[in-house]
Formats: C-alpha cells, structure tokens, sequence
C-alpha cells in the first residue's frame, strides 16, 4: 500500500459542497425518476422493473459521456470502492477487481465477502487489474456496464471498454472522486434514488458518531496522520481521504501544524518533510500505515521519526494490518462498520498513552 499506489479521497458532503462548482461531473436523468422503487434488491441486477423510470441517463466524466439506456443487470465494479457501494445499492456485481494487496486467498476484501454471502448470492468472478487489465475476463462476463468511479482506468482503456459495453469512470481524474460523490455516481448509474445515495452516507457518519460517543476521551485531541514508508520522507494526509474523514469522525482534530495544509492537484497527501518533524510536537495522537512490519521497523528506527513526541510517548497507530488498511482507506459502507470494532481499540490504546 505505498503512498503513491492508494490514491485514494472521501470528501464529507460539506467537502462536496465546497466543490461543486469545479465538478465536471453532470448527472441528467432524461426520463422520470418519481416511480423509482427505492428498495434495494439483492437479486444481481439493478432490477428493471424497480428502476425503468430513471433511465436514460446521461453521465458525462472526465474520460468521456456515457448514456445508459436501461437498468444495468450484469455489473462489473472496477477500482476501489465501487463494489462495496453497488451491493449496498442491492446490486451484485458480476465482476470485481482482484484485491492482491488486502484481499484473502481468492482475492476478496472480507467485507465484500460477508457481505454478498449474507445476502445468499454467488460470489462475483475476480478481474486482475495489474500489471494489465483482464479486459477478455470483462467481455467473458457479458457486462451491460463496467462502475468505475474510484479507479486509474486511463482514456485508451475506457475507449476500448466502451467498444462493447457502458462504461462510468471518474468525474475530474484518477484515484480522486470523494466517496459521496462516488454513492451518487453510482446510485445514478444504477438507476437509484438520491434518497437511497444519502442512506448510505448517512450511515457511515453514524456509525462513526456512535463509536465517538463511546469514546468521549477522543474528543478534541489532535492527530496527524502521515505517510513515511520511504526513508527520509514525511508527508501528510488531508481532509477528503476516508484515513482523515474517519479519524475526524471519531471526534479528534486536525494539529495546528497540519490543519492548514493543502494537498497538490490530483493528490491526497500534502509534502511535510522529515527534516520537519519537530514540527509535530503539537499532534497528541500520531496516525500512520506500513505494508509490513520489515518496513515499519526502518521507518521508526529513523531518528527524526522516532523523536516525534506521539511516537515517542507511545500515543501512536501504526497500520500493519493489510486488510484493516485497505477498510480504512476506502471507507465505504460496509468498510467502515467492518473496520470500526478493530480500529477503535487500537485507538483508545494509543490515546490513554497521551501525555
């Protein structure tokens, strides 16, 4: 999970407000979305029946305009997130991306596989991604649309997806779309309701403020969470990434020293710098993740690192655990609630350590 390889962001809805106008996303429903049944199906398809009031649709990103003319039945989800947000949507996708990084043997996130086997359905069939996308795998499985919002699909690969089939990318650029606006992309594509979109969002912020009432002692302390799996570098995570927004939803603030700093176009951390770790001496609860313990080891045996008082004292999450990594960092819908029982108590030990 380097840095550079989960570019990853989940901006709150006052985010998505603040950025509406930059959007190059327009969602135009051509026909009548007022019969729309809202209740989710967990048969595989969109369900027609449900949804045929809401099509066409008009769904214009950065790679290009796709319309969808009817309820897609046969989904393939690609990137992160997007296979998490169509199965909470009552969509069973037919495909998803191969997790090679978190997922267990077959390569699905356990989440997703809780999930789907909850709801009595067949697991989806697995698409490798990397090095090269498994684009006969994708035309094997006869898909009527390929989701994805939160992906690195590049224009040559959503042109030749988009040969045979829909195909609904990322509104402004790769590996950037915020969550909520990811839900709404999806709830469009797949024929449901804004009500339906919202439901979901709400129940990722309730999740999150029921943990934080439990844990009053959160409340008010400050973090940072940054990122230093290459020696000698130090960079910050931003509001926007599920990592911040979830760690912000649990009652904790941004440290002075990092509250005000910006992310570069396209990206979702901020250069810190190590040489600026003195700096840190205001955070009371230090965040970060590695993609094994070897690593985590020469991380923290760099001095400036290990002089960073949160670290120093003990009040220090470091993320080791891949599959809990990778919940945190899409933080979708059912992610979060998965990740949350785990977390938290890694959470609460690092903060009674404050001070």
């Amino acid at each position: 999970m380097a840095a550079s390889s989960l570019p990853f962001a989940r901006a709150r809805r006052t985010l998505v407000a603040a950025t509406t106008a930059a959007l190059a996303l327009t969602l135009a429903a051509c026909g009548s979305s007022d019969d729309t049944d809202t209740d989710a199906s967990p048969s595989g398809s969109a369900g027609a029946s449900e949804t045929a009031g809401a099509f066409p649709v008009t769904i214009t990103g950065a790679l290009g305009e796709t319309v969808i003319e009817e309820a897609p039945e046969r989904v393939v989800t690609l990137g992160w997130g997007a296979s998490d947000i169509a199965l909470s949507l009552g969509v069973v996708p037919v495909g998803v991306e191969v997790d090679d990084w978190a997922g267990d043997d077959e390569g699905y996130q356990p989440w997703f596989r809780e999930a789907v086997e909850a709801e009595g359905a067949e697991l989806p069939e697995t698409i490798t991604m990397y090095p090269e996308l498994d684009v006969e795998a994708i035309v094997a499985l006869e898909p009527d649309l390929i989701l994805a919002p939160q992906s690195g699909i590049d224009q040559a690969t959503f042109d030749q997806l988009s040969e045979f089939t829909d195909v609904v990318a990322y509104p402004e650029g790769p590996w950037i779309t915020p969550l909520d606006e990811q839900i709404t992309i999806a709830a469009t594509a797949l024929g449901k309701s804004e009500e339906q979109a919202q439901e979901l969002i709400d129940g990722i912020d309730t999740t999150l403020a029921e943990a934080a009432a439990e844990h009053p002692e959160f409340a008010g302390k400050t973090v940072a969470y940054v990122a230093a799996q290459e020696l000698g570098t130090l960079e910050v995570y931003v509001p926007g990434d599920p990592r911040i927004d979830t760690i912000l939803g649990l009652g904790f603030t941004l440290a002075p020293s990092v509250a005000d700093l910006e992310a570069p176009t396209g990206l979702f951390t901020a250069p810190f710098g190590l040489e600026n770790s003195d700096k840190l001496s205001d955070v009371d609860v230090l965040f970060t993740w590695f993609n094994d313990t070897d690593e985590q080891a020469a991380t923290e045996a760099q001095p400036l690192f290990a002089s960073i008082p949160a670290f120093a004292s003990g009040a220090y999450v470091p993320m080791v655990d891949r599959q809990l990594g990778m919940a945190v960092t899409v933080g979708t819908p059912l992610s979060v609630p998965w990740a949350i029982d785990r977390y938290v108590p890694m959470i609460a030990e690092a903060v009674a350590k404050v001070g």
